[in-house]
């Protein structure tokens, strides 16, 4: 199976964004075909969730895990902690006060 490239599905989540008006921004520009994507979701409201892909053993996908979550300021430091690991890692920030971040539906596992 060919893999998207990173700045491949990182364009087509935010377009997905677009549609349903959810703001979004590319906080950090990582590696364009293999750097991995964190997405952070604030509520607006100083709480926030990250969220990275891994894998799933029970179910053999690839599914978005909660990494973090709480105080955004907790969240940031969650953030900047993966990126001294990885400085190919993109970080994408939606903001909605709703809570949507759309990494639930078809197409953006």
């Amino acid at each position: 199976m060919t893999r998207l490239t990173s700045r491949f599905w990182v364009d087509a989540y935010l377009a997905r964004l677009r549609v349903f008006d959810i703001p979004a921004f590319v906080v950090a520009h990582g590696d364009d075909t293999g750097g991995a994507v964190l997405v952070k979701l604030s509520t607006l409201d100083d709480k926030a969730v990250l969220f990275q892909r891994s894998f799933d053993l029970m179910s053999d996908s690839r599914v978005w895990a909660e990494l973090a979550a709480g105080a955004e300021r907790d969240v940031d430091a969650a953030i900047e902690r993966q990126r001294g690991f990885d400085p190919d890692l993109w970080v994408i920030e939606v903001e909605d006060r709703a809570g949507r971040h759309l990494l639930d539906q078809e197409g953006l596992s």
